[in-house]
């Protein structure tokens, strides 16, 4: 536990330092705790070890001013855990399950239970995210996604993955992507 603590600080202190995060954000979170316990992804959930992940995140949410969204596992189809306040904020639509350990898995049944006041909502766009033990979470992101190679790859014996998200790019040879100047106008 000691090692999962520590690992997740300094992954925390690491989103704090970059400029990635913006006030509001949604920070979608998908996590195997079997998989930080260096077991197989779905064979030994630890509540102990989604607690321990929890309180981290709470404290990068509160420092960063930002909204976490809490994978769920495949048996509740990876809907998400958050707050009321994020579903208002952004028109999210709720759907009516309660995340326990063998459905939905332990880290998103934590959230459930440590939350001041959460719902569960089927999908959502979120601006940044975290995956521990490859649970795939880019079904939950805006495009488009970038992944952000942080120097703590791992929480525990889980492999870490980590992304952000940027505008599109679009139009052709004459777009601009970056403002210049004030005065430039697009002359046809």
């Amino acid at each position: 536990m000691k090692q999962v603590k520590q690992d997740m600080e300094k992954l925390m202190d690491e989103w704090l330092a970059s400029s990635f995060l913006k006030e509001g954000d949604i920070f979608v979170v998908g996590c195997s705790t079997s998989e930080v316990a260096g077991k197989e992804i779905g064979t030994d959930g630890s509540i102990e070890i989604a607690e321990r992940i929890f309180a981290e995140l709470k404290t990068l949410a509160e420092k960063a001013r930002i909204h976490l969204a809490f994978q769920c596992c495949e048996h509740l189809n990876r809907a998400l855990v958050v707050e009321k306040t994020t579903m208002d904020t952004y028109h999210l639509e709720q759907v009516s399950v309660i995340p326990v350990r063998n459905a939905g898995g332990s880290m998103a049944t934590e959230a459930f239970k440590q939350m001041d006041a959460p719902v569960v909502v089927e999908e959502i766009q979120g601006h940044a995210g975290i995956d521990i033990g490859e649970t795939f979470i880019g079904m939950h992101l805006k495009h488009v996604v970038v992944p952000v190679r942080m120097k703590q790859r791992t929480i525990g014996q889980a492999n870490v993955m980590c992304a952000r998200t940027r505008p599109k790019l679009i139009g052709g040879a004459r777009a601009v992507y970056e403002q210049k100047q004030e005065n430039d106008a697009c002359q046809e």
